[in-house]
């Protein structure tokens, strides 16, 4: 007999009309719905119109190992398990990577049905660059991990994108500023693709000082820009970004000029440097 599928399915973030056709097959015709919470996801199959036919089990992030072997039964019989969370992609910040690393160590079909994330959401309004991001998800809770988890990020480069709780709001931007400086510019997505969506942008430290004198509420999306290396050094990733708009068919000298242009580098350094690594690669 050959195996079923185990599927990520995204749910709707917020906004029930976000829900892909897709979705609403996969509910309805599932052998086996694995969902954070089994009410929610009756209910939204209300909303969509849909009856989940098959079984309806909870897996959480308490109990997914311990029901992996059960559910990857199903699959191997040639059922299809169907995973969704309460909002978004599974695997990201909810269940889902245990299921799927099971289900890969023990060489059963796994596959995705792409649809909402907040994640992308948030990027995509945050206006801060979205060429290179990281997702740290959620943050320490506790104040001293997550003072070093934001001094280890305090230099990263990339547009950085995280999750927190609206109470606790207030208090992670509060320690982005003296990570970060009040200065680095920011956005705080609150209820995304919901009737009450907003997306505040400016410097963190005015987002602290609007958190700390409101209550805020819903689901929050923080993201950060990135770190600006200092005025005229020459950085590693100053470098790599000349190299990649090498690859891509520009010039040397219009790469090397257009990044000097743009970080206020000397264009003399940055050439020297590029050429240097080039050098060093290819010997």
């Amino acid at each position: 007999m050959d195996p079923g599928t185990l599927v990520l399915a995204a749910t709707p973030i917020g906004n029930t009309d976000d829900a892909s056709p897709r979705l609403r097959r996969l509910l309805a015709e599932a052998d086996l719905v694995a969902a954070e919470d089994t009410r929610r996801v009756h209910a939204l199959a209300a909303r969509l119109g849909v009856r989940v036919a098959g079984r309806v089990l909870c897996v959480h992030d308490h109990n997914e190992a311990a029901r992996a072997d059960d559910l990857l039964a199903v699959v191997a019989g040639g059922g299809t398990v169907v995973v969704v969370t309460d909002a978004g992609m599974p695997s990201v910040s909810d269940p889902g990577y245990r299921l799927v690393t099971a289900a890969v160590a023990a060489d059963l079909p796994v596959t995705v049905a792409p649809g909402p994330s907040a994640v992308l959401a948030a990027l995509a309004v945050s206006g801060l660059p979205t060429d290179r991001f990281c997702f740290e998800g959620f943050l320490p809770r506790r104040s001293g991990e997550r003072s070093r988890a934001l001094a280890a990020l305090a230099d990263e480069p990339r547009t950085l994108v995280a999750f927190e709780a609206p109470h606790r709001l207030p208090v992670l931007l509060a320690a982005m500023v003296e990570a970060f400086g009040p200065d680095r510019h920011a956005a705080v997505c609150r209820e995304l693709t919901k009737t009450h969506e907003e997306v505040l942008r400016g410097p963190l430290s005015d987002l602290a000082s609007w958190a700390a004198a409101c209550e805020v509420r819903g689901e929050i999306v923080v993201v950060v820009a990135g770190a600006r290396p200092p005025v005229g050094v020459v950085t590693d990733t100053l470098v790599a970004e000349v190299l990649a708009d090498i690859d891509t068919g520009t010039r040397l000298k219009d790469a090397v000029a257009q990044a000097a242009a743009r970080t206020g580098t000397r264009r003399r350094d940055l050439y020297a440097a590029v050429v240097a690594h080039r050098t060093a690669t290819d010997g």
